[in-house]
């Protein structure tokens, strides 16, 4: 992507009752052990009115090295998938390591001619940093099949999954602004402050590796940004060395706030005596750049998600604990203005 003008937000049209949500293998293998999870998904998706459909190469045990297949295979499955009229959102399965093999493969006049919801977080992070990056495409870092829909939700407390399935019912198909996302007694101000601005991130390494590509956001594109991260394994020396990335190339100097994510099985936490929280890693690489910090938010591998809509504007109020949605992540229109 050349130059750093602003790109329209690309707004995937909003679901109906009867649309067809297809899930699909977009990175990792579909182990026999997660497969009850895939068919509780379709359940849940069923639920909120949508027809449901397994892409083909969601085969339990089929497998190609680290993935699902070949990257060219999956790049396959997925441009067939957007080029579909009756295909009108995708789910992802499950994340992986796969992303960043096919990335030069998608083919995004087909999300340009006909943009549309794809669902997912971990290494789909990727997809919607580098297709909002090509684009302007919201993309909905939001619950997945095996770690999500069909498992997260299904040992959350019934109230919550209620709360939860209304939630994505309205982000896939309401074209008002959602407004406070449910808190929770987790949520932690680390720094106070109040801010408005354009929702960007994923999981925290994926931020980074996106930016070592050729499709990686202009850094103007962070003017003002409200970057949102969380992480899943390594080590907190690693989460630290990230953030350092983003303090060296200008991320952190253009933000004007960030919320965290609930860390999940990072080695060197919270360790009485012989390492630092979170909060203190992400303070020190921050330094003295004054910005609002929400933190132990429930999106990410720590699950069950509240969706992230890449791209659209957020509000966040660290210090009373809210984090607003101000735009809806579908309309009417595909394309809808400038961001801003």
């Amino acid at each position: 992507m050349t130059g750093s003008a602003l790109p329209q937000l690309l707004r995937p049209h909003p679901l109906r009752p009867g649309d067809l949500v297809v899930i699909a293998s977009l990175s990792g293998p579909l182990p026999a052990a997660y497969e009850p999870n895939v068919e509780q998904t379709m359940v849940v998706l069923e639920r909120m009115g949508f027809r449901v459909r397994r892409a083909p190469l969601l085969e339990v045990g089929r497998r190609h090295w680290w993935s699902a297949a070949t990257p060219a295979d999956i790049a396959g499955e997925l441009n067939g998938l957007l080029r579909d009229p009756e295909v009108r959102a995708i789910v992802a399965s499950d994340g992986g390591q796969t992303a960043l093999g096919y990335l030069d493969l998608i083919d995004v006049e087909a999300i340009r001619a006909d943009p549309k919801p794809i669902l997912g977080y971990s290494d789909i992070s990727l997809l919607h940093l580098v297709l909002y990056a090509r684009t302007g495409l919201v993309g909905f870092h939001a619950d997945m099949a095996v770690p999500g829909f069909g498992g997260h939700w299904q040992s959350a407390p019934v109230a919550r999954q209620a709360e939860l399935e209304k939630l994505y019912s309205r982000l896939l198909t309401g074209t008002e602004a959602i407004g406070a996302l449910p808190a929770s007694p987790s949520w932690e101000c680390w720094r106070p402050g109040r801010v408005e601005g354009r929702l960007i991130g994923g999981v925290i390494n994926r931020i980074v590796l996106a930016q070592a590509t050729r499709f990686a956001l202009p850094l103007e594109w962070f003017d003002g940004a409200v970057l949102f991260w969380e992480e899943m394994g390594g080590l907190a020396s690693h989460v630290w060395s990230y953030l350092q990335v983003m303090r060296h190339c200008g991320i952190l100097d253009r933000i004007s706030g960030m919320v965290v994510g609930v860390p999940r099985e990072i080695s060197g936490l919270d360790e009485p005596g012989a390492s630092p929280t979170l909060p203190e890693i992400v303070l020190d690489v921050l330094g003295d750049r004054d910005i609002p910090i929400l933190g132990n938010v429930e999106f990410g591998h720590a699950g069950p998600n509240l969706p992230m809509p890449v791209g659209i504007r957020v509000g966040l109020d660290a210090q009373q604990r809210t984090l607003s949605l101000l735009e809806p992540a579908v309309g009417p229109h595909a394309m809808t203005g400038l961001v801003s």
